[in-house]
């Protein structure tokens, strides 16, 4: 590890290998949490390269425990998290809104490291069991249109790493990797990201496979479509810059998309929306997600169709159903 980090601190960048290499190195428990804490606070000094992102991502597909739900063909919303909002679980609740128009959901995610509650504070406390088991995955995205992956159950090898990324409370190249690293590995993907350089990342990187994507951007900084400005979305077909108008809604305020103080509060945010009782905002918001992401399951579809299926699908309690439907599985 001396060797890499004195090549990082003299500005370097590693080639696809060397990182793919260091990752399983970290992994595998060869590095000290001092040398792991220098590594990473080596990428919050400066970008990544695409070689780097690339081989980061290989390692943790790599040493992942796989799971096979590809007689689904599930959809994955997950954002790289990072962009420092704390809003509400904005991408979790438009999952089970997808989820609820019949679109089966594989949903990757992980506790909050730069945020008060990520999408597995939030589930947890609502009382969603975590699970690798294959079988009782295939059984909630069966019976409940969405089965959750909790990060850590798939990513163990990264345990050396959790705790420091915990102490350093800030973004790191892992809330990059989040969306790239789905156990499930879905061929179709709504992924928000914090900034546009990691945008054209992950468009280089999808163009490689035979993914269907859209990659969405709040120009603002959100790593979703927040509706507080206009936002880029760039998928399979090319790009486009879109405001809130562009779905027939107003602009929206940042402070009305607050993700509370504690897990508690952001639970009860979470309760409120998906019982229909979220305010026009919040409504608005999860809406005009869900209805991306319906759009990225279904390319030919109308946008106006897709949006109707999303406010059905909140607005009439079938996103509820299928949160119940997950609970219920144990």
């Amino acid at each position: 590890m001396k060797e890499i980090l004195n090549h990082l601190f003299e500005h370097k960048t590693l080639t696809k290998e060397e990182a793919k290499t260091v990752l399983i190195d970290i992994a595998s428990g060869k590095h000290n949490h001092a040398q792991i804490d220098s590594f990473l606070t080596a990428f919050i000094m400066r970008n990544i390269s695409l070689d780097e992102l690339e081989g980061f991502r290989d390692a943790m597909l790599e040493l992942c425990i796989p799971v096979d739900l590809s007689e689904f063909d599930p959809i994955d919303l997950c954002g790289t998290g990072g962009d420092g909002k704390n809003t509400f679980n904005i991408s979790t609740l438009a999952s089970f809104v997808v989820a609820g128009a019949e679109i089966p959901v594989a949903k990757h995610g992980n506790y909050g490291v730069s945020s008060v509650s990520g999408s597995s504070n939030v589930l947890e406390y609502l009382g969603v069991k975590f699970t690798n088991e294959q079988q009782v995955l295939k059984q909630q995205i069966s019976e409940a249109g969405i089965c959750f992956l909790h990060a850590p159950l798939f990513h163990t090898a990264m345990k050396h790493v959790a705790p420091v990324r915990k102490e350093l409370g800030v973004k790191t190249f892992f809330n990059m990797l989040g969306p790239l690293v789905n156990p499930a590995m879905p061929m179709k993907q709504l992924v928000g990201v914090f900034n546009l350089d990691i945008a054209r990342m992950y468009q280089y990187l999808f163009q490689k496979t035979d993914h269907q994507y859209s990659i969405v951007h709040a120009l603002d900084g959100f790593d979703e479509i927040s509706l507080t400005g206009s936002h880029k979305r760039i998928y399979n077909n090319g790009e486009e810059l879109l405001n809130a108008e562009d779905f027939g809604f107003f602009k929206t305020k940042y402070e009305d998309l607050f993700g509370g103080n504690k897990v508690e509060e952001a639970a009860s945010i979470f309760t409120e929306v998906i019982n229909g009782r979220g305010t026009e905002t919040q409504n608005n918001v999860v809406i005009a997600n869900a209805a991306t992401a319906i759009q990225t399951y279904f390319p030919d579809k109308n946008f106006e169709n897709c949006l109707s299926l999303a406010k059905e699908s909140l607005l009439k309690k079938q996103a509820l159903k299928s949160l119940n439907s997950l609970i219920s599985i144990k």
